[in-house]
């Protein structure tokens, strides 16, 4: 028969063992969702930096579209000349230099 000097080490194997196991797994399992929500929050400011950057080159555009809107007609002119792509300007510069003929 079992008395109860080895019932006890035994009843603290049968319990304590999946207990310790479990722990060490949730353990596991926690530390691995944190570092995934380490990585979705880096990547969130990420994309929270790259809109910003857009958003203000948006803004720096509508605030020339506002003067050219508002200005007098013969600054206007120049102002979409300056905003024109430099190679369309070449290319036009270079037709011009040499005639339409040629």
């Amino acid at each position: 028969m079992m008395g109860p000097e080895t019932a006890i080490p035994i009843a603290l194997i049968v319990v304590g063992l999946p207990v310790v196991m479990l722990m060490l797994a949730f353990k596991r399992f926690f530390d691995f969702r944190e570092k995934k929500l380490e990585v979705d929050a880096m990547m969130a400011a990420e994309k929270a930096a790259q809109y910003a950057a857009s958003n203000a080159e948006l803004e720096a555009r509508v605030r020339v579209l506002e003067q050219i809107v508002t200005d007098g007609g013969a600054q206007t002119a120049a102002q979409i000349e300056a905003l024109r792509e430099p190679s369309a300007s070449s290319a036009r510069t270079k037709v011009s230099a040499t005639g339409p003929d040629a």
